[in-house]
């Protein structure tokens, strides 16, 4: 998977001899990536230009690079945005969220809206809802709300062996969060608690979720998401 965090991609820890050269095959990737850059003609699409900028910012990410990362992404962002291009605008978010800065918390939120909001590729948009069960007290609703969305997600819009893999990546997220939030251990209790939070009907915790996202930008949004709903691309 491109954008998860399972235990298969996340590998084990390198010994130091081993991050020394790591380090260094990062630092040739960028150098392959911003040369790629510089050679792209100047009619290129801006799709392509943002695909490569957003390819160094993860290379930075992994040199541990954060804040040079976030000023690659931010402007990527911003032009994403104008430009109606839903998938660059969330891995900007991604990478904004990586970055560990103050705004990154309020990043996410935009990607998990953005993510929710437009059909882009739904490993993705897990990938953000993700995040938010990570950050997400035990006790709080939140993650719960967060594992249903990405559940719902994956049934909506994955298809073929990227529905089955989400499938069963989803449902194993759902019930860690049932362990967390509810010690729940068992299929009938599982099923129990899934009822109780209403976990089962999108019309009730969709709304949830897009409260919760308020709280966390404080009303403190980086686009008019009215005039971003006009823009959703109708059902055929």
């Amino acid at each position: 998977m491109k954008y998860l965090r399972t235990e298969a991609n996340l590998g084990e820890a390198e010994c130091s001899t081993d991050a020394v050269a790591s380090s260094q095959r990062l630092e040739l990737q960028l150098q392959s990536v911003r040369e790629d850059l510089e050679s792209l003609p100047m009619d290129a699409a801006a799709d392509s230009r943002m695909k490569l900028l957003l390819d160094s910012a993860y290379v930075l990410l992994d040199l541990e690079r954060r804040e040079e990362a976030w000023e690659v992404a931010k402007p990527i962002f911003d032009e994403a945005i104008a430009s109606e291009n839903w998938l660059r605008a969330v891995e900007a978010t991604d990478v904004l969220f990586q970055a560990d800065r103050p705004d990154s918390v309020k990043a996410l939120a935009h990607g998990i809206w953005l993510g929710v909001t437009f059909p882009i590729d739904p490993e993705l948009s897990v990938a953000m809802l993700q995040y938010m069960v990570e950050e997400t007290p035990d006790n709080s609703d939140g993650a719960a709300v967060a594992a249903a969305a990405a559940r719902y997600i994956t049934d909506l819009r994955a298809e073929g062996q990227q529905r089955d893999d989400l499938q069963f990546f989803t449902m194993q997220l759902l019930g860690d969060v049932a362990r967390r939030h509810g010690q729940v251990d068992e299929q009938e209790v599982f099923e129990f608690w899934i009822e109780r939070l209403e976990l089962n009907d999108p019309a009730k915790f969709l709304p949830r979720l897009a409260k919760i996202l308020d709280v966390i930008v404080e009303e403190s949004w980086w686009f008019d998401r009215d005039t971003l709903r006009a823009k959703i691309p109708e059902q055929s």
